[in-house]
């Protein structure tokens, strides 16, 4: 279904970065708040990319850019090789049918008073010149190729469960054919027993179609299950990014430990032996710490790191941003 050669970009991004301007009041000056700063990676066609961290650490803002929902404030995004920051509203326009979202609420995400099969066919209808019939056609195509029966087109969405409703969701998104899905949080709201049967379904798409997919979870278990490659972000920075078996092997970043020491059953390189406890808070992206953003909370941190920050770099076959990564290697 997409038009993207296999292991080809489908997403190029560099040096992201989202500033939002808070104002403060009347007479105030304005704050700004950095949610993305400076993330870069690459997408590649049937494969997937995991985007982790706790809530904050930026990785909705990251889904919101890359969907054309927002523009970066600054940066290179590049779409099915197109330049999404330089191009004109036409060309986002259409580009906008190259990426499509698969949300976290299968029960808020469908219009209760449509049927099934007008929510597949509507993208049709907003896009293509198909007559009814042949939106028709192929919302029934897609509903099979999601695991649902053909008497599901005449239904209304409060009739099905929530893993039927979030197949339904993802049918909805492939409508328009695109090469680049992004997923956020798609399972977290469902029963773990049919989290396993969609994420099982988002694979066979996946290799059947060539799809991308931009996975956005902050469950390491779901991550393991779905994505290539993962990217760890913590208040708006890349902190380690690479290959999911290396990272989930020997993480080396220390908020990288963390996050798999906390999720039973995948801590790596040692880590199920000892539990690793975050200490403090999270701290607030209107005011970051200077020097490594996550020196406040490292078991690890010295004088260097709350002083001078950490530049993602090359390192045991992934990139990492901390200053002691080699002492975990």
């Amino acid at each position: 279904m997409s038009a993207t050669p296999p292991n080809a970009p489908v997403v190029l991004a560099r040096e992201l970065k989202q500033v939002y301007k808070i104002n403060r009041g009347f007479m105030r000056p304005a704050d700004h708040l950095q949610a993305v700063s400076g993330v870069s990676f690459t997408v590649l066609a049937g494969k997937t990319l995991a985007v982790v961290g706790e809530s904050g650490c930026g990785k909705s803002t990251l889904a919101r850019m890359v969907s054309l929902i927002e523009m970066p404030t600054s940066g290179e995004l590049t779409l099915g090789g197109m330049d999404v920051v330089k191009a004109s509203e036409q060309e986002r326009h259409a580009l906008r049918r190259k990426v499509q979202l698969v949300f976290q609420n299968p029960f808020g995400s469908l219009n209760p008073r449509k049927k099934i099969g007008a929510i597949l066919e509507s993208p049709l209808e907003i896009n293509t010149p198909l007559s009814h019939a042949e939106r028709a056609e192929q919302a029934r195509a897609m509903l099979a190729l999601v695991g649902l029966r053909p008497e599901h087109f005449d239904r209304y969405p409060h009739m099905f469960s929530g893993g039927q409703r979030q197949r339904i969701a993802i049918a909805r998104a492939l409508m328009l054919k695109p090469a680049l899905i992004v997923a956020d949080e798609p399972v977290s709201a469902l029963d773990v027993s049919i989290q396993a049967q969609v994420l099982n379904l988002l694979a066979d798409l996946q290799q059947e179609l060539d799809l991308a997919y931009l996975f956005i979870s902050h469950d390491l278990g779901v991550v393991r299950h779905i994505a290539h490659d993962v990217l760890v972000m913590y208040l708006g920075h890349a902190v380690e990014q690479g290959d999911k078996t290396t990272l989930f092997s020997q993480p080396l970043h220390p908020y990288t430990q963390a996050l798999l020491a906390s999720t039973p059953g995948i801590a790596g390189a040692g880590l199920a032996k000892k539990r690793m406890v975050l200490t403090g808070e999270l701290p607030s992206p209107l005011n970051p710490p200077s020097g490594c953003v996550f020196s406040t909370r490292c078991p690890h941190a010295t004088a260097r790191c709350t002083s001078e920050r950490p530049a993602l770099r090359e390192l045991a076959d992934r990139k990492v941003a901390c200053h002691l990564a080699e002492q975990f290697v």
